[in-house]
């Protein structure tokens, strides 16, 4: 179903495309001709129904829309990663998500915009083109009518984008309506999808879905970490329902880390170091939000190291990641097959989440548990403003974790750098007390995570800025200078000075802590990224310094020779500023492109006729 907007003070109605209506004037997708199914892509890869068939086992029935590609393998990994393993027992619905790799060498027709997108994005959002993401809706009741005796199938949205609220949202509005109708519903689902306008950050956005409007921003790397601007609803004269959601990809933090609250800054610590570390968790949901949780505790850092928030026995990586002829990789695994408490026995940094006893209606209703989840946190954090530390809340020694039934906890050897910030656990303990919603529990821990991670990394930020060489020492006839080499000792030795002592009161090993994050895949691919900034960051201060020479004159005083080199070197600048979207304002580019015409106009005719082919100006 499609919608478009009425006039100031009406209604949205169903008929139009709700894209074009809702689209901005400067809205860049305007400058494309989207085909059919662009816009769909720019979410989703495609829709997969995955059934289980007596003789076949999971098998995908349908892929939608039917040009959608995948090779073999993809196909192999989606049907093990859409169902729950069998030990799980999850009767009735079941939500989840799962990460696996794309197999090489595939296309992408929009791969030029979707790039400029990307460019806009928080570090922490941008895709990875070496993954996909599965959503998962999984339907499992009982049917007397299958030889099996039980109705299982699962509806899977398989997309680039690391949006999980979005996508667990709107599954939660399609698949009990699929699962009661046909492949008719799933064409009409996806043909909504293609009406959406693209993914732009920082634009509010309205995403109409089967007669329900979603409205959403998704965050640009421009917002200040930590802030969420606040989408409203809209007011509807008509029967259209719509729903604003808070955000695209965050979890609820307070309700994934409530079995190990005691220990998060310690998971913090192992997370930003990029230490193997498994969740062992009694369901899919369970392992995928904890896993996703870890991930964003680092967050505005990238977690730069893979993550699988479910992992099965049967994924193409199994081998890779389950060998004991080296040592763990750089990962977090989630996984909840009581085979891997003996397979993954050798990993350094284990998380094992308890069964929590559900009442009858959770099993169908998976969002009504965590009420008794807090019960529990509730009795173990009265204990401990009691002076007493309950042992299942303490760090078990690795040794002691023999199946996937051991007691919940942390089984590692590990000892933080820092020392155990008391205060944050007793601000959450006060809000368990108070009946504090889970969601403003999960603020606070937001908070308490962003402002760790930001007192850690500032320190090294302004240690790289001091990297890149002075504004005097560009020179338009020279190529740009190169960034000063980091150096781990000249580091170490601003941290006296100018390190996480100005903004955190923490104490402890943070020289130690820094010489273990240096050696990290986090701060690899941290360093990179600040790397490359600040190389385009010279490069256009460079065209910057061009612009502002009298080209023309150097020109005259020149010959030919040298003046065609000039301008065939201005024209690949050019293209390097559109190819990598350097930071360049458009007067600027404006300017420059007047100033190789003028350069041309004044060679010979045939020297004309040839630069004004060469290239674009």
């Amino acid at each position: 179903m499609s919608l478009r907007e009425r006039r100031p003070g009406g209604a949205v109605e169903a008929g139009e495309d709700a894209a074009a209506a809702l689209a901005e004037p400067d809205d860049p997708e305007r400058c494309l001709s989207l085909l059919p199914w662009d816009r769909f892509s720019a979410w989703l890869h495609c829709v997969c129904v995955v059934g289980f068939d007596l003789e076949l086992g999971q098998a995908v029935e349908v892929i939608y829309p039917p040009h959608s590609k995948l090779t073999d393998k993809e196909k192999t990994n989606i049907c093990y990663l859409s169902f729950p393993d069998s030990n799980s027992g999850c009767l009735g619905d079941t939500q989840f998500c799962f990460r696996f790799r794309r197999s090489p060498g595939r296309k992408v027709s929009l791969c030029c915009f979707l790039d400029q997108l990307d460019r806009d994005l928080p570090v922490y959002l941008k895709k990875d083109p070496a993954y996909y993401y599965g959503y998962v809706y999984f339907r499992q009741v009982r049917d007397k009518s299958l030889k099996r005796g039980y109705f299982q199938k699962s509806l899977v949205l398989i997309s680039k984008l690391p949006y999980v609220h979005l996508f667990r949202t709107m599954l939660k509005q399609i698949a009990p309506e699929y699962f009661e109708k046909s492949d008719a519903f799933l064409e009409a689902v996806c043909s909504d999808v293609d009406r959406w306008p693209s993914p732009i950050p920082g634009k509010i956005l309205h995403l109409p879905i089967m007669g329900v409007i979603m409205k959403l921003r998704i965050p640009t790397y421009r917002d200040k970490p930590g802030t969420t601007p606040i989408v409203q609803n809209m007011h509807q004269a008509d029967a259209q329902i719509s729903m604003a959601l808070p955000t695209v990809h965050e979890v609820d933090l307070f309700r994934c880390f409530c079995p190990v609250f005691f220990h998060i800054q310690m998971l913090w610590e192992l997370v930003l170091l990029g230490e193997p570390l498994v969740v062992m968790a009694p369901s899919p949901s369970e392992s995928s939000e904890t896993v996703l949780a870890l991930v964003s505790c680092i967050s505005p850092l990238k977690y730069c190291s893979d993550f699988r928030p479910y992992f099965t026995i049967h994924d193409s990586e199994f081998k890779e990641y389950t060998t004991r002829t080296q040592a763990p990789p750089s990962v977090i695994l989630g996984v909840t097959n009581p085979f891997f408490a003996k397979t993954l026995q050798h990993w350094p940094h284990i998380i094992r989440i308890g069964d929590i006893k559900l009442p009858v209606q959770c099993v169908v209703a998976h969002e009504l548990c965590y009420p008794v989840i807090e019960k529990e946190i509730a009795k173990v954090a009265l204990n401990v403003l009691a002076g007493e530390v309950p042992k299942q809340v303490k760090v078990k020694k690795l040794k002691n974790l023999k199946t996937l039934d051991s007691k919940p906890g942390v089984y590692t050897s590990y000892k933080p750098y820092l020392n155990k910030d008391e205060e944050i656990v007793k601000q959450l303990q006060k809000g368990v007390q108070q009946k504090r919603p889970t969601e403003a529990q999960s603020v606070i821990l937001r908070r308490y995570f962003l402002e760790l991670t930001e007192s850690f990394i500032i320190p090294l930020e302004r240690y790289v800025a001091s990297l890149m060489p002075l504004q005097k020492c560009i020179s338009p006839w020279k190529s740009p200078p190169q960034l000063r080499q980091f150096s781990q000792d000249e580091f170490m030795k601003t941290l006296e000075k100018a390190g996480p002592q100005l903004t955190s009161g923490l104490k402890g090993d943070w020289i130690g802590l820094y010489r273990h994050f240096l050696k990290s895949p986090n701060f690899d691919g941290w360093f990179r990224s600040r790397q490359k900034e600040m190389t385009q960051k010279l490069e256009a201060l460079h065209l910057e310094a061009l612009c502002n020479e009298n080209l023309v004159f150097w020109s005259q005083k020149h010959s030919e020779v040298e003046t065609v080199d000039l301008v065939l070197k201005l024209k690949n600048k050019l293209l390097q500023a559109d190819r990598e979207q350097l930071p360049v304002k458009t007067d600027t580019l404006k300017k420059l492109r007047a100033h190789i015409n003028d350069i041309i106009l004044a060679l010979p005719d045939d020297l004309q006729d040839i630069l004004l082919k060469t290239g674009t100006t």
